[in-house]
Order: structure tokens, then sequence, then C-alpha cells
């Protein structure tokens, strides 16, 4: 069993450079198979969900290709065949293989995804949108098959601005005949990244970042060359840790206007922040003032970030709260802050923080990927060492963590037990 073993209480100095965006990545790789010829996509974290993704490509017959922070993809060999379950369980990002696939062969079969269990995670409003577009979704237990004769654009509107359906709904329209039309879509920056890679391969998609995206369809799309954005999540964790920890810590390769929502929270708790074109610096504080904070989509405060940042709320003065309206298994990481010493209680979906307390290492769970990240954050915070279990939830979404964070000062250590 693989570990993570901190000694926290070290001053982090130098520069941390964020990677590509992972939930942008994500949805990049299984979207490539809409292309008739060579994709290119830079800037891709090598994380264990990338590579679960490149593990299907290839056992779809793509050619895949795979070369420092690059990865090329060739899905002209590419046989539509079903994805069997064990390999759409490693990650819930696998069900983008669904639209891409039901987009440019009107046939898709696959097994429910997997990730992590940090709510109910249902893909109807996935499905209602290929239905709209003139597919039939059948399903044979966890199994579900998606046909269409052919697709034809549609107005759909998304019940909830899903960031999933979103992408997955856009990756079956593009080929699609005529024009569709997504309201109340999800605006997240990584779905501009995803249409703007679609419209590098001959796509025509406009309003990404919008509420309204309108897709018309084209016939075919061809092979390009696309970066991946830097990673918001990331690069806010890493900033969070720097208000624990910091001795200016540079966080760089960011997009300021990405992490607005927790920047200006951190500011609000007193916290100073330098903020350049592409980076901030940041340091720990003597003192934190309580502050309140509500989870929402885009541009809100990240959901991704809540659990990270309820670490840095247990050194602030006063009551803190943070309600969480996305997922609602997103406080499976405060009994482990607990026990470490944090005064957290939980009501439905609101916790209430109480502080400043005194954080001590001991032997905690990462239970899901975020929660792995409030894990690091409040290990690299405490006295003493503190031993991080079920890691591979945290190596799916954070690139040379360990690495990254020796490099600035850090003693953690991946360990074998």
């Amino acid at each position: 069993m693989k570990v993570l073993e901190i000694t926290g209480g070290k001053e982090l100095s130098g520069t941390i450079r964020i990677s590509g965006a992972k939930n942008s990545s994500v949805a990049l790789i299984p979207a490539a198979i809409l292309a008739d010829d060579d994709v290119t996509i830079c800037n891709v974290p090598e994380i264990t969900d990338t590579d679960a993704l490149s593990d299907i490509l290839s056992y779809l017959g793509a050619e895949v290709r795979r070369a420092s922070e690059s990865i090329v993809i060739n899905p002209e060999t590419i046989e539509n065949k079903e994805i069997p379950e064990e390999q759409a369980k490693k990650l819930r990002a696998s069900y983008y293989f669904m639209g891409a696939l039901l987009g440019k062969y009107k046939h898709v079969e696959m097994y429910f995804p997997g990730g992590c269990s940090i709510g109910q995670r249902p893909i109807n409003l996935h499905l209602k949108g290929f239905e709209a577009l003139g597919a039939t979704v059948s399903n044979d237990g966890n199994k579900y098959i998606v046909d269409a004769k052919e697709l034809k654009g549609a107005n759909i509107y998304l019940d909830i601005a899903s960031v999933g359906a979103t992408i997955n709904i856009m990756l079956a329209a593009v080929r699609a005949k005529g024009k569709t039309t997504i309201d109340n879509a999800a605006k997240e920056p990584e779905i501009v990244n995803v249409a703007t890679f679609l419209n590098n391969m001959g796509a025509k998609i406009s309003g990404a970042g919008t509420s309204e995206i309108i897709i018309e369809g084209v016939e075919s799309l061809k092979g390009c060359f696309h970066e991946v954005i830097p990673d918001r999540i990331e690069a806010g964790t890493y900033t969070i840790i720097g208000a624990l920890v910091g001795n200016y810590l540079k966080i760089d390769n960011i997009i300021p206007e990405h992490i607005e929502a927790l920047t200006s929270k951190l500011t609000e708790m007193g916290i100073e922040l330098e903020i350049g074109s592409d980076y901030l610096i940041v340091n720990k504080s003597d003192s934190y003032k309580s502050v309140n904070i509500k989870t929402l989509v885009y541009p809100g405060f990240p959901t991704d970030l809540q659990q990270p940042f309820s670490v840095l709320l247990t050194r602030a003065k006063g009551k803190s709260s943070i309600t969480e309206t996305i997922w609602e298994n997103r406080f499976m990481h405060i009994p482990y802050l607990n026990k470490m010493g944090a005064n957290i209680t939980v009501d439905g979906m609101k916790a209430e923080i109480m502080g400043p307390t005194k954080l001590t290492g001991c032997e905690v769970e990462a239970t899901d990927l975020r929660a792995g990240a409030a894990m690091v954050a409040a290990a690299l915070s405490a006295e003493g060492t503190t031993t991080i279990t079920n890691i591979n939830h945290i190596l799916r979404g954070y690139e040379n963590i360990v690495e990254k964070l020796t490099d600035v000062g850090a003693k953690i250590e991946l360990k074998e037990i």
C-alpha cells in the first residue's frame, strides 16, 4: 500500500509551476476521437486519470504517443467497440467517450463511469441531451447502449448547469446535422478550452463560457495542435497551502481570473497576495479573519477547493462556515481534520469551523481527490508527522505533487508499506 508521509511545520519558499488542467485534459483526450487524423495536445498532466483515458483509446485501436507534457493521438484506426466496465469505472471522465463515439460513429456501448464517491452523480442530463439529438438510450444493468441512425441539431435545456453534460452534448453535436443550442450551459474555463479545441479541428461552436452555447454541425473534423489551460484547482490548492505555510511562495503559470473567487476570500481573511499576469505570490499570515463561503458553479467558489480551504479556516479566529451546494458528500474529510485537532461540526450540507485550533499529525485517509488535497494541506501545517493512506485519489489529480512540494521545502515522502 502506498502512503504519503509528511512532517509538518516547514515553511515553503520558491516556485511551484502549475500543470495543465485535469478537468480539461480528461475531456480533450476522448474528444480527439472526433478528428480524422493526428491530434496533438500539449500541457497534458501526467496523472493516473490521463493515463487511464489513454489506455481506453489504445484499447479502441487508436495510436497514442506520449512525449513529456504532450500527447499525440491518431484516431484513424479506431474500432468502435464496447468499453469494458473495468476501464470505464476507473474514472468519472470516461463518460466523455459516450459523446465522442456517438458524435463520430452514431453508436456507443460502455459501462457507467467511476470516480470519487462525493455524492450522487447520475448521467441523466447527458443521456437526455443525446436523446434530444435523436439517439435512443437503453441499458442492461450498468451498461449503456446509445444508438442513432443520424444525429440532428436540437434545442437542449439543462436543468442543472452541469460541466460534464455540457461537454458531452458538445461532443455529440459537433458532427450532427443542423444547429444545436445548449441553454443553461455550464460556464467553466475548461468548457471554453474544449470548445476552442473542437473549433481548431473545424467545428463551429460559439458562446462557450456563457449560458448559451450554439453548435453548427459539420461533416468532418481534422487534426490540430492544442494547448491545455493551467489547472485552476491545482493553482488554488497550492495557493491555500501557501496561505498556511508559505514564505514568499510563488504559484506560477496560472490564469488569475480563474481563481478570483478564492483570492477574494483570501484577501477577506487578511492574507496578502501579489498577483501578476500569470502568477501570484502568497505568504502565511500571523492572524486570519473568519469568513463564510458557499460553493457555487463557476464563477462562484469552486466545490473542488472548499475541502482544502476548510483547513485554512481552522487557523481563523472565531466561527467560519462552509455551505456546500454541489455535492452532498463533500465533508468526508472533516472527521480526519477533527482527529488532527480541528473543531468542526457538520449539519447536512453545512460545516461550522471554530478557530484557531492547532493541528497535530496522525494517520488520516484521502477519501476522495480533493479530500486528499485537504489532508496534504493539513499535514503540511500540522505539528509532527502525518501519514495519509488511500493516496491513489491524490495521484489521480495532482501531477508530481511530491516533487513539487519537496522542491519548495516540504518534507514529504511517497512510501510503500
